[in-house]
């Protein structure tokens, strides 16, 4: 991979960092909390890079889209790349337990590493990490907080607007 370059994308959960090297995006940070990225001081800026990933997020946050066609570049074990896959296969708007994601990778007992997985994911949003919630049903931790996952699962399931203003970031 050739060397890293950044942008950041203003969104209603706040300025998001875009990276990632030769087209392909590796990573997005959120603007605070355990998701918050740190710029490399090998990467370099440019604002012209990822077009159509700011494209498709500028779409998703207005609500008129709901799956990502981009170049993905995630690193992972190969447990997170099939973590980090079957994440892409829920509908949106949708959620799943931590334990009903162990069971569609064929890994029933492995709910925990499946949790340590997805809290892993470094491609928040386009890889949908917060479509994944306790088994009881609560929302449980996501790197962008709970108040984005709200929005987040709001937002999908069209009312994003109303849970924005409810949590006060408009």
């Amino acid at each position: 991979m050739s060397r890293m370059r950044y942008t950041t994308l203003p969104s209603p959960i706040g300025t998001l960092v875009l990276v990632g090297a030769d087209g392909r995006l590796a990573c997005i940070g959120f603007p605070a909390g355990k998701g918050a990225v740190t710029v490399g001081s090998d990467w370099r800026r440019d604002d012209a890079a990822f077009p159509d990933v700011r494209a498709q997020l500028g779409a998703y946050f207005g609500g008129c889209l709901t799956r990502f066609e981009v170049e993905l570049a995630p690193r992972g074990t190969p447990f997170q790349l099939d973590v980090w896959r079957a994440l892409t296969e829920i509908p949106p708007g949708e959620t799943i337990s931590y334990g009903e994601l162990a069971q569609r990778i064929g890994r029933p007992r492995a709910s925990r590493a499946v949790g340590a997985a997805n809290g892993a994911n470094p491609l928040p949003i386009v890889v949908p990490c917060h479509r994944v919630i306790g088994a009881g049903g609560a929302l449980t931790g996501f790197a962008g907080g709970l108040d984005t996952k709200r929005f987040l699962l709001a937002l999908e399931r069209g009312h994003g607007r109303t849970q924005l203003e409810q949590i006060g970031r408009l």
